[in-house]
This record gives structure tokens, sequence and C-alpha cells, in this order.
């Protein structure tokens, strides 16, 4: 009995002093967790890269969206219900103006053509007998006339059956592309069905609006930039080809008409257009995008400065403007000469130790890009 009570003692003094232990233990490495992370900038620091904060040009432009179309663009249609007999065109080829693309059955605009041509020879024939003998003093002149009136109308008939027989040929009207096509020979085509699109791809138009507190930098002939939403790394130029003679009293803005040429015909009618219409440059500081940290609506950066131990990062709020060529325009928060982290943000707290370990980052005035003007 006694050995067993020894026993038991024993073990609640292994326990208690166990629970000691790991009690001092705790509140060790709490200690040396709230040392090596706290706003006092102790503990190990993390390596970072800096950037200085720059003066860069920045240009003021307005960005709006716009709609592709050709200089002409048309969907060609039938006036007449008939079936075609002829299609003389291949999806995508480009066509003259006048060019036949579709033929009608006109059997009987024909036999309209032949009847009316034979009245009108019938017509000639007869002025001319009887102004042969109104010449010779004959006939009356009176009569003669009678047969010339006669003749012109039966030529007016033959021109009015030669365009009905006309309508059953339809022509490009302008010199373009048609599009893709279902009609066949043996089709029937209702009035105003589509046949066919054609577009004149050599020069691209986009109308696109913007607000009329900007009708002063809207000059005819300026040039202008747009990027199309296929072809997102490559601008093309052009020119301000009009501006509309009003301004939308609901919307308040003026509609404007940029030309680009279609070298290639790759700018394709429909396309979303992005279009930028510079005004003027202006100098700001600014930082590279990969400085500026985002959370909700509100913009960051990490900025180096000195702490109780070296340095430390400072989470900073900014005021972020344009976005231009990698770089970012900062109009409030940090000024130029300032020090940044350069990346890694998301590894970085607020007031953590950190020790420059990289090279000057793009920001700095002898930066790749810096001191650039705008693409």
């Amino acid at each position: 009995m006694v050995r067993r009570h020894f026993f038991l003692i024993a073990a609640g003094a292994v326990l208690l002093l166990m629970v000691i232990l790991g009690g001092l233990k705790m509140a060790t490495g709490g200690e040396a967790a709230k040392g090596k992370g706290g706003p006092g900038g102790g503990g190990r620091a993390a390596s970072v890269a800096q950037v200085v904060v720059a003066e860069r040009p920045f240009a003021d432009r307005i960005s709006v969206l716009g709609v592709a179309k050709g200089r002409q663009s048309v969907t060609i249609t039938s006036d007449t219900a008939e079936l075609v007999t002829a299609v003389h065109f291949r999806d995508g080829q480009a066509v003259s103006r006048g060019q036949i693309l579709v033929t009608l059955k006109a059997t009987e605009q024909d036999a309209g053509v032949a009847e009316a041509q034979a009245r009108e020879n019938q017509a000639q024939r007869d002025y001319v007998r009887w102004k042969t003998l109104a010449d010779k003093g004959i006939a009356p002149r009176a009569t003669a006339e009678q047969y010339l009136a006669a003749l012109e109308t039966a030529r007016a008939s033959t021109g009015a059956a030669r365009a009905r027989k006309g309508d059953r040929v339809i022509r490009a009207p302008f010199a373009g592309v048609v599009g893709l096509s279902d009609i066949a020979p043996g089709a029937l085509i209702s009035p105003g069905s589509p046949i066919v699109s054609l577009d004149d791809l050599g020069l691209i138009r986009v109308d696109f609006d913007v607000p009329d507190r900007y009708v002063a930098v809207l000059n005819q002939g300026s040039p202008i930039v747009a990027t199309p939403d296929a072809y997102p790394d490559q601008a093309i130029t052009g020119r301000i080809a009009q501006v509309d003679t009003r301004i939308d009293t609901a919307t308040r803005a003026i509609t404007a008409r940029a030309e680009f040429a279609n070298a290639g015909g790759r700018i394709k009618p429909g396309m979303m257009m992005r279009v930028n219409v510079e005004h003027g440059q202006r100098s700001a500081a600014a930082v590279p995008e990969a400085a500026v940290q985002y959370e909700g609506d509100q913009a960051f950066v990490f900025l180096i400065a000195a702490g109780d131990k070296g340095q430390v990062a400072r989470k900073t709020p900014i005021t972020p403007g344009v976005s231009e060529g990698g770089f970012v325009e900062i109009r409030e928060g940090v000024k130029a000469g300032d020090k940044v982290v350069a990346d890694g943000l998301n590894r970085l707290q607020d007031g953590q130790a950190v020790r420059v370990g990289g090279r000057p980052g793009a920001g700095g005035p002898n930066a790749k890009g810096a001191g650039k003007g705008p693409r």
C-alpha cells in the first residue's frame, strides 16, 4: 500500500513539472514572436528591393469605346420576289463597282423587252414613211408629228421594259469585299431578304461619344490612336474626320468620327475599338505598377522609413492616377524622392523590418523607361 501511494505522488510531481515547463516555453516563445514581428523593427528583417518615386511624363487623354465600320457598308437585297438563276461571286471575294453579283429569273422580262422593241421598230418605220410624204407635200405635217409622238412613246416603253429586266440583275453599288452568303441558284428570294453583305474595307470609321466639356479638344484633322480589342497590343493611328454639329441634350455628349487606314483589311466592321484622344502632357510622381497594392477601392504602397533598429516598411495609402507604360501616377500619399518597396508586397506587414537587398527599382531617374513619353 505504501509503495502504491509513493508511485501516485511521483506521477503527480512529474505532471506538475511538465505543466510548469510548458508554461515557461510558451511565455518565452510569445516574447520572441513579439520582438520579431513588432512595430519596433526587431527580429529578422525581410530582404526587399526598393524603388525611388520619380517624376514622369503622363499624357492627358480621353479614352472611350467605339465600334468599327467600313467606309461604305451595305446589305445587298432584292426588290422583287424571284428565283436565283446564277451567283457570280465567292464568299470573301473583292468586287468592283457595277460587277454583277446575282442574276434572277427574267423570262417574262425578256419577252417584254422583245415586244417593246418590236413596237418601237414599227413606230420608227411609220414615222419615217409619213415624214417622207410630209417633206414632199403629199401628206399633212401634223400626221407626221403624230407618228413622231407614237415613236417616242414606243421608245419609252422599250426603256421601261429593259429597266424591269435590269432589276433581275443585282450589281455591286461600290467596290468592296462581299461577306458570307447562303444564296445558291434555284433559291427563291423575297423583297428585302438579305443576299450578301458588302463592305469597303480600305478605310475604317469609328464613331465615338465624348462629354461636351471636351469639345474644344476635338479638332477636325487631329491625330488619334485606337486599339482593337482583337489586337490589344497593336495601336493604329488615324485622324478625327468630323465632329457632329449637335450635342445630345439627354447625355450631354457629342459624337465624333475617326478614320483609320486598314491595310490588309485586318480591322473588321463591328470590332470594338478603344479610342484615345490625347490633349496635352504633364509631369507627376510615379512608381511601377508592381509597387502598388490594392485592397478594395484603396491603394497602398510600402514606404521604407527609419525604425528603432533599422529600416521598416510602413503601409501608406495613396491616391493613384492614370496607368501608362507600366507606371502608376501618384497624386497623393508619397512624393518624388521617397523610397518604396518595389514588389513582393503580399509578404510584408505594416511596420515589419526590411533590408534593402535588391538593386534600385524601375522608378528611379535612370531606370529603364523613366522619362520616356507616353506610348
